[in-house]
């Protein structure tokens, strides 16, 4: 299923863009909104999978929108005005819908984005190492040897035998770059791979010998992990 959100400064535009969304099976719009500011807000607590995005608004061009986001979700752009093709392809979007469109136009740019993420989700089943600046040289880890990734400020620690390892990279970085059925964020300023996990309490788990407290934002990790040990 592709979660996904609508912004558009015009109601009609969201109302018939909802109407497509609610006959495409794969498709799940979360929230539309006519104000990106609301948006911003919206994206900064909610992981999404696909952005319909207008370019032509009045309080921010959505290109600019869409440039200035930390994190960047796969983008059709929306919008009346062909001038602005050229600039959506250089952003990698999915696709560009010229206002108006038919469903049919519709359909074929979310069968885009569902191939695109069929195809992230197979590199994502494959991977198993990743590459990470350490000092001035680049260092592969298999993703197996690692016990437990700690924030510290700038920096994040990897802890792998014999020695861990520290990089200058975001803990939000790395964990885009983990298989999320392998590893997970616990805690602000930890990730552990599921398989480590010796046991566990709604507030806390042990991993690799160490208690690692369960942040209060992450409470969901406990039914995740009850679930998954019911599984096994």
């Amino acid at each position: 299923m592709i979660h996904c959100i609508a912004i558009d400064d015009e109601p009609l535009a969201l109302q018939l863009i909802n109407e497509y969304c609610s006959k495409i099976s794969f498709l799940k719009l979360e929230k539309v909104f006519t104000n990106t500011d609301e948006a911003r807000m919206y994206l900064q607590d909610h992981k999404i999978d696909l952005l319909f995005l207008d370019i032509q608004m009045p309080d921010i061009n959505g290109m600019q929108f869409y440039k200035g986001l930390t994190e960047k979700p796969p983008v059709i752009f929306t919008t009346a005005f062909k001038d602005f093709a050229v600039e959506g392809f250089s952003v990698d979007a999915i696709d560009y819908l010229l206002k108006p469109f038919e469903y049919d136009r519709f359909l074929k740019a979310c069968y885009k984005a569902n191939e695109y993420m069929e195809f992230l989700s197979s590199q994502e089943m494959q991977l198993n190492s990743i590459f990470v600046k350490v000092n001035y040289e680049i260092m592969k880890i298999n993703l197996k040897d690692i016990e437990l990734i700690e924030a510290l400020d700038d920096y994040i620690k990897i802890y792998i035998k014999p020695t861990p390892v520290l990089t200058l990279m975001t803990l939000k970085s790395i964990q885009e770059k983990l298989p999320s059925r392998d590893f997970v964020r616990v805690h602000r300023s930890f990730i552990v791979p599921l398989s480590r996990i010796e046991k566990f309490s709604k507030t806390r788990l042990w991993v690799a010998g160490k208690e690692i407290p369960i942040g209060s934002s992450y409470s969901q990790v406990y039914d995740q992990l009850l679930a998954l040990s019911k599984s096994r």
